[in-house]
C-alpha cells in the first residue's frame, strides 16, 4: 500500500488551521509547504507528496502544470486539491465550490434570485462564483480593484442583498483592516467572509453592529478539507465529521 503524504501549498501559511483539520479527518502526515511562486513548478514535479491542498495565491498558478482537471476545476480555472496518481500524473480538483455551498446552507441563506457581490477576483472568487451560479444567485457582481465594478463605484450596488468576501483583507495578522464600509450597502441581508482567522473579522463585526447576519469561513474550510481528504485517501469519510470538527474548532 502506498504511503500517504499530504500538505498545503501556499505563499504564507503561518495562519493555517488545515493541519489540525486533516489530523481529525485521517491518520496521515499533513505538512505546510510555504514557498515563493518560482519554486512551485519544481515542487509539483517532485515525488515527495501524494496529495495537496492549494491556497492563496497559487490556486490558478498550479493549473498549467497538471495533467488532468475535474470538470469544475477546468470550468473555473482554479484548483485547491491535487492528487498524485499511482502513475505519477497530477489530477486537479476544486473542493472549495462544495465547501462554499455547505457554508451557505449552514448559514441558512437563500440566495436564489438575489443580487450578490463577490469581493476579489482570485482563485477563491472563481470557486465562489461557480457555487453562486449553482445556488441561483442572480446577478452575481464581482468587485475588484481594477475591474469595471470596483470600490470607487459601490454606489451602483446599493441594492445588493448578499456580500461575499474572498479577499485576504482582515486576515491575521492584519486584523484591523476591512475591505469596505458596509454602510454603503444598505440592502444587505447577509455577509459571508471566507476568512477564518480571526473568526470575527472587522467586516463581520460591523455586520453584527448593523444587525446583518454573517458567518466566517471556518465551516467552508472544514467542508472542503473533508472532500479533499476523501480524494487523498481514496475512501469515504462520514460527512457528519464536518459538523463535529467545526464545532470543536470553533470552541478552541
Amino acid at each position: 500500500m502506498r504511503e500517504i503524504k499530504c500538505g498545503l501549498l501556499g505563499k504564507t501559511l503561518g495562519h493555517s488551521r488545515s493541519p489540525e483539520i486533516h489530523r481529525r479527518l485521517g491518520d496521515y502526515p499533513y505538512r505546510l509547504y510555504e514557498m515563493p511562486e518560482t519554486e512551485v513548478p519544481a515542487f509539483l514535479r517532485s515525488g515527495e507528496w501524494t496529495g495537496l491542498n492549494v491556497t492563496i495565491p497559487y490556486k490558478k498558478t498550479v493549473v498549467p502544470f497538471l495533467d488532468e482537471l475535474s470538470p469544475v476545476a477546468d470550468r473555473i480555472g482554479s484548483v485547491n486539491t491535487i492528487v498524485r496518481r499511482t502513475d505519477g500524473s497530477l489530477y486537479g480538483d476544486n473542493t472549495d465550490v462544495y465547501g462554499f455551498e455547505a457554508m451557505v446552507r449552514r448559514a441558512g441563506f437563500e440566495l436564489k434570485g438575489e443580487k450578490t457581490l463577490v469581493l476579489g477576483s482570485g482563485g477563491a472568487s472563481a470557486a465562489v462564483q461557480e457555487a453562486l451560479r449553482r445556488l441561483g444567485a442572480d446577478p452575481v457582481v464581482v468587485i475588484s480593484r481594477s475591474g469595471p465594478f470596483h470600490y470607487g463605484n459601490l454606489h451602483l450596488q446599493a441594492d445588493a442583498t448578499y456580500l461575499v468576501n474572498t479577499t485576504p483583507v482582515g486576515m491575521y495578522p492584519e486584523t484591523d483592516a476591512r475591505p469596505l464600509d458596509l454602510a454603503a450597502l444598505p440592502g444587505l441581508r447577509g455577509v459571508l467572509d471566507l476568512i477564518y482567522r480571526p473568526l470575527e473579522t472587522k467586516l463581520l463585526k460591523q455586520a453584527g453592529e448593523l444587525g446583518i447576519p454573517g458567518c466566517n469561513g471556518l465551516y467552508m474550510l472544514v467542508a472542503q478539507a473533508w472532500k479533499s481528504a476523501e480524494q487523498f485517501l481514496g475512501e469515504k469519510i462520514p460527512e457528519e465529521r464536518v459538523e463535529t470538527i467545526y464545532r470543536e474548532m470553533s470552541k478552541a
